[in-house]
């Protein structure tokens, strides 16, 4: 994937001559011409009014809610530190009125450093943790029911590091089967097949059948062709997978065996992905969220988040409910807020 685009935007007859004036202009400046000449859609932004006794909600990495409307919410927040064997990482719950209702799994081994929380269709609680490497699915009376992938050791750092005095520092080696390398989010399919995009550094996305078997992988590090460079976010459904490979600014699209489909571009760095009836929704961390049709043709935009204080990590997660009302976790803003798009 070309870092630059080049315009030509001047040609230039002299005598048999021809003189080709270029102009290079970044993705990201390509990505502002776009939006100037696409519709800006009006959003109505609500900050939820979430408190828990005795406690302060932290960063907002994770947002789902379920068929209740209850609100979940995995949160860095804590007493300790949120490297190995630490728990600055807390899921709570909140009602249909955003009042709190309780903490979920408190003291967990796989709570470590808070990514994602999602909710399937049976309304399990799946929470993604990028400290300890896991995928952890809990059933609605809040027992663990699965865990995939496995906690890092502190042992496991201070043999490889200080025993043996390792020096390999490859950040995104090929994924082996079993286990993650800093996972961001979860999906599943309409037969129960669960999809992990596979993350900061392993680049990857994971299809593990609904009783964990780890059945087929998609992806290496880089910027080519059945490469991806850091696959943020996740999303199935009306026939595809969405994996948002923020790094490339682009959305790779599969079908449910991880058969690569296309690329959806257009949408700036996509930190989180969402599929609704009629939309896609993409995410980019300086707030602003692109709407698309199924066919991944850019319909509008909107710009969200500001005047926080923050400018950077404003969306972090989205969980669309219906196709005009969108709930955003943020890694930046210490908050949950709840987007309506008027039709």
């Amino acid at each position: 994937m070309k870092k630059s685009l080049a315009i030509f935007g001047l040609v230039l007859l002299a005598g048999n001559s021809i003189q080709v004036l270029a102009q290079t202009i970044s993705p990201a400046a390509a990505q502002l011409a776009l939006e100037a000449r696409t519709p800006q859609i009006n959003v109505i932004e609500e900050i939820l009014p979430l408190r828990i006794p005795g406690h302060t909600l932290g960063e907002t990495e994770g947002v789902a809610m379920n068929k209740d409307g209850h609100l979940f919410v995995y949160s860095r927040t804590g007493f300790s530190g949120s490297s190995r064997g630490g728990n600055a990482a807390k899921l709570f719950e909140f009602d249909q009125n955003f009042n709190y209702v309780k903490e979920w799994i408190p003291d967990s081994y796989g709570e470590s450093f808070a990514h994602v929380v999602r909710v399937d269709p049976e309304q399990n609680v799946w929470v993604v943790d990028e400290g300890s490497n896991t995928v952890i699915k809990v059933d609605p009376t809040g027992l663990i029911q699965m865990v995939l992938g496995r906690k890092p050791e502190s042992l496991d750092w201070w043999e490889e590091f200080v025993e043996q005095g390792d020096t390999d520092t490859d950040l995104h080696p090929e994924g082996r089967m079993g286990t993650f390398n800093r996972p961001t989010d979860v999906a599943w399919g309409p037969d129960g097949s669960i999809f992990v995009s596979d993350g900061y550094n392993n680049s990857r996305v994971v299809k593990i059948s609904k009783d964990g078997v780890w059945e087929k992988t998609f992806g290496t590090f880089g910027d080519g062709d059945g490469q991806m460079r850091t696959p943020h976010g996740i999303a199935a459904g009306y026939g595809h997978v969405y994996v948002a490979d923020r790094g490339n600014r682009r959305i790779q699209v599969f079908d449910y065996d991880l058969n690569f489909e296309r690329y959806i571009t257009n949408i700036g760095a996509p930190w989180t992905v969402q599929v609704t009836p009629k939309y896609i929704y993409s995410g980019d961390g300086n707030g602003k969220i692109y709407r698309l049709d199924h066919e991944g043709n850019l319909l509008g935009w909107a710009q969200t988040s500001l005047g926080q204080g923050q400018t950077g990590c404003l969306i972090h997660s989205l969980e669309a409910v219906s196709d005009t009302v969108l709930y955003k976790g943020a890694c930046s803003l210490w908050n949950v807020e709840k987007f309506t798009f008027p039709e």
